[in-house]
């Protein structure tokens, strides 16, 4: 059988005929963006289906269903994408316009669940009984994953887990909260430590490398500079860690997870976060001589979300 993966963007929308196997047959994208109305996306989407439906040599008839990943939260109980601040939609009718137009089951989830759903089945975690993505970006989302279905809890928004709280009364978060876990173990951290690195030291090295420029500043140049050896990136990169490591003893402690995989632009880290994170995580945990989750890197890349968008539809 063949499925549709969808990956649905703040600017693109990428889809993928993808068979039994995870291989995706053929990809494409169209725009989507915050200016643009919920039905002129929607009807783009749908084009691009077909479209790539054709490009693969196959037809409607072969599709068994589509699976979409959205950058936010839909209602279970109503079918509706009931939050989604990218595109600026909220209650909007995806599931029925996408269904309509292609002729087939079409589901949808987050976009950081189906990208766990990819790595358990084809991934980092495909022998792992349970596992949870962790992605490391410009927040930190999840996905809960338990004999390769996605968790959500009994309302459809579990998996949040950059909204854990953990420090109190710490840096405001776009939701309202203060000391959610994503401010402290995001891209957007690491920037923000190495922002105030260089007002601190002008004379840093990370200052020296942009030549002053905050423009220039991301999560990379002060990750490279802490590979480098460089004190003052390795004492940002050392308390990235930290909070990172007591996230994850949190969710430990809640679920007892077989594997945590990292994924999003810190996971370019690579063994030199792993190894970090697999050293230091033992001082976080309740009983760290008793077994606990190992901790991979995501495998799949870019391709995660059309992957996982395509088994969410074979999971229906």
């Amino acid at each position: 059988m063949l499925y549709i993966g969808i990956d649905v963007g703040g600017t693109t929308a990428k889809a993928g005929v993808v068979d039994e196997n995870g291989h995706i047959l053929v990809k494409s994208s169209c725009k989507t963006g915050i200016e643009r109305g919920f039905e002129d996306i929607a009807a783009d989407m749908a084009a691009l289906c077909h479209r790539i439906v054709r490009e693969s040599g196959h037809t409607m008839d072969e599709i068994a269903a589509a699976g979409v990943g959205i950058p936010g939260e839909q209602s279970p109980k109503t079918g509706l994408v009931a939050l989604c601040n990218n595109l600026g939609w909220v209650d909007v009718p995806l599931k029925e316009r996408l269904c309509t137009a292609l002729g087939v089951p079409v589901y949808v989830d987050n976009d950081a669940n189906v990208a766990a759903l990819a790595e358990s089945v084809f991934g980092a975690s495909r022998d792992a009984s349970s596992s949870i993505l962790v992605t490391l970006g410009t927040g930190v989302g999840g996905g809960i994953v338990q004999n390769h279905r996605i968790h959500t809890g009994a309302h459809g928004v579990g998996g949040e887990i950059g909204h854990m709280v953990v420090v109190v009364d710490g840096e405001p978060c776009n939701c309202g909260q203060r000391g959610c876990w994503e401010k402290y173990a995001s891209a957007t951290a690491i920037i923000r430590m190495g922002r105030a690195l260089m007002r601190d030291k002008p004379g840093c090295a990370l200052a020296a490398r942009l030549g002053g420029d905050e423009s220039l500043l991301d999560a990379k140049a002060v990750l490279d500079l802490a590979k480098e050896g460089d004190a003052d990136c390795l004492e940002i990169f050392h308390t990235y860690v930290k909070y990172l490591c007591i996230g994850l003893s949190n969710l430990i402690s809640i679920y007892d997870p077989d594997m945590f995989v990292l994924g999003g632009g810190v996971a370019y880290a690579g063994k030199f976060l792993l190894d970090a994170v697999r050293e230091s995580l033992g001082k976080y945990l309740y009983c760290p001589s008793l077994p606990y989750a190992r901790v991979e890197l995501a495998t799949l890349g870019n391709d995660a979300g059309i992957i996982g968008a395509a088994m969410l539809g074979r999971n229906g």
